[in-house]
């Protein structure tokens, strides 16, 4: 399920967007800045669009004012807003990184690719190749990243299984990914009893 950040000045506005992407886009869910956002909604600020979108994070930008329709890289509103075509930037914003080159989440000493499904260790450039399931389980635990990510969430989030599976494919997952990375390499998934933990 994608994050996503909505920042706006104006509360009113900011609070019935909120509830627009509730209603009409439940495979979303709403995030703060303290979580990591899959895509960010920005109100009028172009110095903050800026400095999401240098994080290689897909940004919708809302602007009132014609000369900012050009402005940047991503997707350009201009309010007021037709609820139909903003929907249809949302979801196009967070397809268009998963199936980007571009789009990438680093963590540690790795970069991850999901379009590719590659691993690059950027210290030493070697590439790992990755499985669909295994980009998953990276992309949520880079979600989740402040705190351990249980494998009942794992099994759900990824697999789609419910609480009372078994965890023993999390478990195999997890680590046929750490023997295929971590081998003579630097850790990136820390394990606890309460989980797992990616290392950013």
């Amino acid at each position: 399920m994608p994050n996503v950040l909505v920042l706006s000045d104006n509360d009113v506005f900011k609070a019935d967007l909120i509830n627009q992407i509730k209603y009409h886009a439940q495979e979303f869910k709403l995030c703060d800045e303290a979580e990591k956002p899959d895509v960010v909604v920005i109100d009028n600020d172009n110095k903050q669009a800026e400095a999401w979108q240098s994080k290689k994070i897909p940004v919708i930008y809302l602007t009132n004012k014609d000369g900012d329709s050009d402005f940047l890289g991503g997707q350009v509103l201009l309010k007021p807003l037709g609820l139909g075509n903003f929907l249809d930037a949302l979801r196009a914003a967070t397809s268009l990184f998963e199936n980007s080159d571009s789009g990438c989440l680093e963590f540690g000493a790795y970069v991850l690719y999901p379009s590719k499904k590659e691993v690059v260790n950027h210290k030493t450039t070697k590439v790992y190749k990755l499985t669909e399931k295994e980009v998953a389980i990276i992309k949520y635990l880079y979600k989740n990243s402040d705190s351990y990510v249980a494998k009942q969430d794992l099994l759900k989030e990824v697999w789609g299984y419910a609480d009372d599976a078994t965890t023993h494919t999390v478990e195999t997952h997890i680590y046929r990914l750490r023997q295929k990375i971590e081998n003579g390499s630097e850790q990136f998934i820390e394990t606890s009893e309460g989980g797992y933990k990616l290392l950013i």
